[in-house]
């Protein structure tokens, strides 16, 4: 029985041995994803060689699809150890990105202090935790811990998309486009999309003669241009971790099927 349903796996340090790669393709991965938002280019290039040799071993067609870094917003060094955000403290927030505190955080987006108003709220670490502000100064935000948590290293910052200059492509994705399609990447995901435009502005043939190209939903801007992402892409990705940040879980249902039901 033939499955029209892919299987799509993300390759990281459990999964990138031989042997684990080998059981994944036995079990059924059709497409291998990896991602340039964390470790080394060395390192996705010597992963994506172990693919295609192990899938040709097995036989089997194995599709590479390759997560381009997008634009990331990350705080300064929390350093090794933990930092413990505490519910209802104060904290001020500077553009920076060579050290955090408990009460003074750096952030690496120099539209921090020009683009972030008054009451937004920032998540940091994927939700660990979320701050509010409360004034905005010329030299930092000052903000509230709505929700406390555990900190270390260096986090990223989900900021409301309506609030952030970032674009897409950024020049280190086309710096990755540039060096990994010689390796005959099938798929290529874009992260931050926000109009059909940064679809074109990759500047690639149309799928077959080059990689399809994913167009992730992950902003308020994409979903008011759904549709003509969707005649621009060759496919769509529901960034669904991205879009609860911005809508809330419990719209998030609702989003994905009207997504859906666009698409199709």
């Amino acid at each position: 029985m033939t499955r029209r349903t892919k299987i799509i796996a993300t390759i990281g340090p459990a999964s990138e041995s031989e042997g684990v790669l080998r059981e994944m393709i036995q079990a059924g991965m059709d497409i291998a994803r990896i991602g340039l938002a964390h470790g080394t280019y060395e390192l996705a290039e010597e992963r994506i060689k172990l693919i295609r040799k192990v899938a040709s071993e097995e036989g089997k067609p194995v599709g590479i699809l390759l997560d381009l870094p997008g634009p990331k917003i990350r705080v300064g060094d929390f350093g090794e150890k933990q930092v413990e955000l505490i519910e209802g403290s104060d904290v001020e927030l500077f553009i920076g990105s060579q050290g955090s505190t408990i009460d003074r955080i750096e952030v690496d987006y120099e539209g921090l202090l020009t683009h972030v108003q008054e009451g937004a709220e920032l998540n940091i670490g994927d939700g660990r935790a979320v701050v509010k502000v409360t004034s905005v100064f010329s030299d930092r935000l000052q903000a509230t811990i709505l929700h406390g948590g555990v900190l270390s290293g260096r986090p990223g910052v989900h900021i409301p998309s309506d609030q952030l200059s970032l674009t897409a492509p950024t020049s280190e994705d086309l710096e990755a486009i540039e060096r990994f399609l010689p390796l005959g990447i099938d798929i290529l995901a874009l992260s931050f999309v926000r109009t059909a435009g940064d679809i074109e502005r990759l500047n690639l043939p149309p799928h077959p003669d080059g990689p399809l190209v994913v167009a992730k939903i992950e902003t308020q801007a994409a979903l008011e241009d759904l549709p003509g992402i969707i005649d621009a892409a060759g496919a769509i990705m529901v960034a669904r971790g991205d879009l609860g940040q911005e809508y809330g879980i419990e719209g998030l249902p609702m989003l994905q099927k009207n997504i859906i039901r666009e698409c199709i």
